[in-house]
């Protein structure tokens, strides 16, 4: 598109809050020299819109953009496997465009059988690898994966164990963990639906039904006041002491569907399937 004076602005989209999100075409393939005129242009022409800022998605076969953009005062937001975005801030003034991600979500899963085993593994890799330690299966959660799914998934990725899930028991804040991101690591509890093991060879070097104080006994567990307290609150939930948070469908004008957290004690009752 062009600006009333002829000159070529980059097509973009209006965002909700005063800026434009320029959609690079992935196969339409673009020289430094003209993209930089285009960007100059459009910047130009945002400015006298009225607009903050400028945000572009750039896919990766567009790499060879990156260098004009930065020269002309773009920095890096977020990068993703497939584009980067960049944004640049118009105003004359400390930008307010929102940071990129901050935390990521990591859980942890508490599985106990009828005669009170825990089921818990040994990694093959990171910090716990040729330890002897046995934990309890952890994992990440995916862009876009609720933390119930999560739970059952790495649980049936790690073991070959099939759950359901029952409720989060507890979570951790930390700081400064996986690429300088905060860390939120719920612990779950999930009721196991099959017994029988079949590890993943790939990052699991054992699993197995350990009883539970012989797991929580362990010299590795009573060294860090985090494991212990975690150790606690299961035992709490397995003799009928704790109650956690069960998810509840939701929805709200954002998303189509999410899930609130409660605690079953005291909550309004709502009784509703995942």
């Amino acid at each position: 598109m062009a600006d009333k004076t002829g000159r070529e602005v980059l097509a973009a989209t209006d965002d909700e809050y005063g800026g434009v999100i320029v959609h690079m075409n992935e196969y339409e393939l673009m020289d430094s020299a003209t993209f930089l005129s285009s960007l100059t242009s459009s910047i130009a022409h945002r400015k006298l819109q009225g607009k903050k800022g400028v945000w572009i998605k750039l896919p990766i076969q567009h790499v060879n953009l990156v260098e004009a953009a930065v020269k002309q005062g773009f920095w890096y937001h977020h990068a993703e496997p497939n584009y980067l975005m960049l944004v640049y801030w118009i105003p004359k003034s400390a930008h307010t465009l929102p940071e990129n991600a901050t935390h990521r979500l990591g859980i942890g899963a508490f599985l106990i059988n009828q005669i009170r085993e825990a089921l818990v593994v040994q990694e093959k890799g990171g910090q716990y690898r040729g330890t002897g330690v046995w934990k309890l299966p952890t994992g990440a959660v995916d862009e876009g994966e609720d933390i119930y799914a999560a739970a059952v998934r790495e649980v049936k990725e790690e073991t070959g164990i099939d759950s359901e899930f029952i409720e989060i028991l507890a979570f951790r804040q930390m700081h400064k963990s996986f690429f300088e991101k905060s860390d939120l690591f719920f612990l779950c509890m999930l009721r196991p639906l099959s017994f029988d093991i079949q590890k993943q060879e790939q990052e699991i070097e054992a699993a197995k039904w350990m009883p539970f104080e012989e797991y929580a006994a362990q010299p590795f567990v009573q060294k860090f006041e985090l494991l212990k307290y975690l150790h606690d609150i299961c035992k709490a939930k397995i003799d009928g002491n704790y109650t956690g948070f069960s998810p509840i469908p939701t929805t709200s004008y954002s998303v189509e569907k999410s899930y609130l957290y409660l605690s079953g004690t005291n909550a309004p009752k709502r009784h509703s399937k995942l």
